[in-house]
């Protein structure tokens, strides 16, 4: 039987969309699917394994299997979900993401929602697991760099859930519990009974697997920053150690991941053409979405990151997208722009409250968003010609403006084109942050000179010590409340938010004088909120008897108190 790519891709689909808790069976070689012996061996199929790692990141409704669900779009999807949990980040009007900007009970264990992450990740594992099922406990030549690749991304995967699913940071706990360890081979009976990891077990695995990928990956060279390879292994570790509060392996790793990187110069950071939508030489891993992947074909690209992120689309050639058309841009907190100096190239991605407060006609507004855009326009358009019975934002101030549509002027007025972009995963700038961190942790004069020296490639006027807000938390130093607030504002809107308020150990604040959050959500939380810890859905709960459950959110009613700086 002459196995063709179809039948690969196939197998690939079976395999990663069956059930979590189930094992791979075998199937009728007459049929049009495959037995796993089969597909393992067919000419090319570890090549093809290996990729659907990567590729099936993004561009693909990998949970719902149709374009029902505007949210789901891969791995950048969890960007959103998880930073609008906080205050930096939030969508204009209620709709996709509302859940869990609302901290909502729809995040409890009946409930789609809650599924929807350990649907993604279990899958994304499986992948990884597959590919090593095949590689072997000792890859043969051929297949050591697809086994390098698949511990990298495995490894990725869990120190993502374990930030996610565990309550507590490692450093403050570590036996808090996080998530069952998936690996491949494991028998129906070993899901059944398959605990939750603690943190020191966790942790303990994910640097396993990237031990084992920094051996496997020494001499891979890769095509292009869609695939991890040593580099990204450094930075992962550098994030995991980061985390464990190891500072001096996370200075280590950190410096080792970016050697053969730039950080972005000013022209790079706020391109109107290629502004965060274009690898550059800053860019360590990314994913990319395709112009025949589903969720650019499909539903008039609606469903897609651009679509959420991404304004500057011709309201008459094209008028789709959810944040350039349909009102629900996406908007910065206002205390976190305005504690931004305006000698800080990165508040150009942010359009100024004050042409909302200053401005009095429309033909004010358009020619002040000049500034921002070469659509002001539509820009202007995008808020507000939204309905005003809708409940929300109907202003320009703190509309982001970072991430932008590809393609020219025809990605502009095509969405299918406009919506393809690259979205960035790491950049040597986290990896800067995060040796700063690691090195003012042990010595802090030492942190605070390199601290300085990166703000003021990003603002020559940079003063330290002027960015010390607690957010409850007083028990951090000054020094890491500056590194939090750099972090804050150069990795605005690209995952980081929620698991560095939780690593921190920080509060919420969206309830404060002139606040722009929604009516309604303005809430201030002392501690971390309990919506930063995601509850398992009823599929493991069923049918792993040795889960346990964390807590549901619940919504506070009203707005808080004002919180006065």
């Amino acid at each position: 039987m002459k196995l063709n790519k179809h039948i690969i891709a196939l197998a690939i689909a079976s395999f990663t969309l069956s059930g979590l808790t189930g094992c791979i069976e075998e199937l009728d070689p007459k049929s049009t699917t495959v037995t796993k012996d089969q597909a393992y061996n067919a000419p090319g199929a570890y090549d093809n394994f290996v990729s659907a790692i990567t590729s099936s990141l993004a561009g693909q409704f990998t949970y719902s299997g149709s374009n029902w669900n505007a949210n789901d779009f891969g791995y950048p999807a969890f960007f959103i979900m998880r930073d609008v949990e906080g205050q930096d980040i939030f969508q204009g009007h209620l709709n996709w993401f509302d859940a869990w900007y609302t901290w909502s009970g729809y995040l409890g264990p009946s409930y789609a929602y809650t599924q929807m992450p350990w649907t993604y990740y279990y899958q994304w594992v499986r992948n990884c697991n597959t590919v090593l099922d095949i590689a072997g406990e000792k890859p043969e030549p051929a297949k050591v760099h697809g086994a390098g690749i698949a511990h990298a991304m495995r490894a990725m995967f869990y120190l993502d859930m374990a930030r996610m699913y565990c309550p507590t940071t490692y450093a403050l706990n570590k036996e808090a519990l996080t998530v069952p360890k998936v690996i491949n081979g494991m028998t129906k009976e070993e899901w059944a009974h398959n605990k939750r990891m603690t943190n020191k077990e966790a942790f303990e695995f994910i640097l396993s697997d990237l031990d084992i990928a920094e051996k496997q990956l020494a001499d891979y060279k890769r095509n292009d920053i869609y695939t991890p390879d040593l580099s990204v292994v450094y930075g992962l570790k550098a994030r995991t150690y980061l985390t464990m509060e190891d500072w001096a392996n996370a200075e280590k790793y950190a410096k080792l991941a970016q050697q053969g990187y730039q950080i972005m110069d000013e022209a790079q950071y706020t391109s109107r053409e290629t502004g965060f939508n274009t690898p550059n030489e800053a860019w360590m891993f990314g994913f990319k979405y395709k112009e025949e992947d589903p969720n650019i074909r499909d539903n008039d690209g609606d469903c897609s990151w651009a679509s959420m992120m991404c304004l500057e689309i011709d309201p008459d050639k094209s008028g789709c997208g959810y944040a350039a058309n349909y009102g629900q841009q996406m908007f910065i907190d206002r205390h976190l722009y305005e504690t931004i100096p305006y000698s800080d190239f990165r508040k150009k991605c942010f359009v100024d409250f004050k042409i909302d407060e200053n401005c009095k006609t429309a033909k004010e507004k358009v020619e002040a968003l000049k500034a921002y855009s070469n659509y002001p326009d539509w820009v202007h358009g995008s808020a507000y010609d939204t309905p005003s019975d809708i409940k929300g934002v109907n202003n320009v101030g703190g509309l982001g403006m970072k991430f932008r549509v590809i393609g020219g002027q025809a990605g502009h007025e095509n969405q299918h084109i406009g919506f393809a972009v690259s979205v960035p995963f790491m950049r040597v700038e986290e990896m800067k942050l995060i040796e700063i961190e690691a090195v003012g942790m042990q010595n802090e004069a030492r942190g605070i000179a390199m601290l300085t020296e990166f703000a003021k490639s990003r603002d020559p006027k940079f003063v330290y010590g002027t960015h010390n807000d607690a957010y409850y938390n007083k028990s951090t130093s000054q020094f890491r409340n500056e590194v939090w607030w750099q972090r804050r504002v150069e990795l605005w809107g690209e995952g980081f938010a929620t698991f560095d308020i939780k690593r921190l150990n920080k509060g919420v604040i969206r309830s404060y004088p002139k606040s722009n959050h929604i009516d309604l959500y303005r809430w201030n939380s002392e501690k971390v909120p309990v919506v930063m810890t995601n509850v398992f859905g009823l599929q493991e709960m069923n049918y792993n008897y040795e889960m346990t459950q964390n807590e549901t959110p619940q919504s506070p009613e009203g707005n808080s108190p004002e919180f006065n700086w």
